[in-house]
């Protein structure tokens, strides 16, 4: 079993950075690919960013230029840094892993982003 724990969320004002982190658990033995998700009260989860076991990485276009997604094999971690922040990325944000064994997609608890106008 894979568990996905976040964390580097909190409140910013606009304009402003955070960077978060997730730290994967357990045996990943073959990925596909590890990502971000967002969402807000009362909407679907919306995808952000996502980055393959090669290294191609893939962002919403709401994010494009502004969010860098990057992955630590070795510490089994996945960051997203986030810069020039709106008041419309204010949501949850989750880490996802897809693998192939285990078998699944996994999901963390998410990491709330406020950003203040």
């Amino acid at each position: 079993q894979v568990q996905l724990v976040e964390s580097g969320g909190g409140l910013v004002q606009y304009g402003g950075s955070l960077r978060l982190s997730c730290v994967a658990s357990g045996h990943i033995f073959s990925l596909l690919s590890m990502g971000w998700s967002r969402q807000v009260p009362g909407k679907q989860r919306d995808f952000v960013a996502s980055i393959t076991s090669d290294g191609i990485t893939n962002y919403a276009d709401s994010v494009k230029g502004r969010f860098t997604i990057s992955r630590d094999s070795f510490k089994n971690a996945l960051y997203l840094e986030m810069n020039s922040l709106k008041p419309e990325d204010t949501a949850v944000y989750y880490c996802n892993v897809l693998s192939l064994a285990p078998q699944g997609s996994f999901w963390g608890q998410g990491t709330q982003v406020t950003v203040s106008s």
